[in-house]
C-alpha cells in the first residue's frame, strides 16, 4: 500500500497515538454516528437530509454531528439557513471502508478465535476509579 502521511507498517505506535486513535475509536463507538458517517460517504449533506436518512431526529443529530466535528470527521459549511455536511477528507472514507472490509472478511468464514479476548480498559489497567 505503500507510505501515506509518514506512515507505514514499520510505523511505531507511540503511547499518545494510541491515545488518538482511542478517542477516534470511541467516537465510532456509536450506531447513529457510523450511520451519519455513511450517509456522507456518498456525499455532502445537510442536517435535515441527514435526519431523513438515519431516521433521527434533528437534535439528536446535531448532538451527534457535534461529536463527529470535534474528531475531525466531518466538517460543515453554510448555505444560506442551512448547514451543509462532509467528511473531513478521504481518509474517513477509508476508515469506513476498511471497516466494512474486516466485517465481510469475518462473515465469508474467517476462523473465530478459540476463546474471546478480553477487553480491558485503561483505568482498570491503571487501577483509576
Amino acid at each position: 500500500m505503500g507510505q501515506v502521511h509518514g506512515v507505514s507498517p514499520e510505523t511505531r505506535l507511540t503511547a499518545a497515538g494510541a491515545q488518538q486513535i482511542a478517542r477516534l475509536m470511541a467516537g465510532l463507538g456509536t450506531a447513529s454516528r457510523v450511520l451519519i458517517l455513511g450517509r456522507l460517504r456518498e456525499g455532502p449533506c445537510s442536517v435535515g437530509d441527514l435526519c431523513v436518512a438515519v431516521e433521527m431526529a434533528q437534535s439528536a443529530v446535531s448532538q451527534q454531528l457535534r461529536v463527529l466535528r470535534d474528531l475531525n470527521l466531518v466538517v460543515g459549511a453554510r448555505r444560506g439557513r442551512q448547514t451543509v455536511y462532509r467528511l473531513y477528507d478521504p481518509h474517513v472514507s477509508v476508515l469506513l471502508d476498511e471497516a466494512l472490509r474486516h466485517i465481510e472478511h469475518l462473515r465469508a468464514g474467517a476462523p473465530e478465535p478459540r476463546a474471546p479476548i478480553p477487553i480491558i480498559d485503561d483505568q482498570a489497567m491503571t487501577g483509576a476509579a
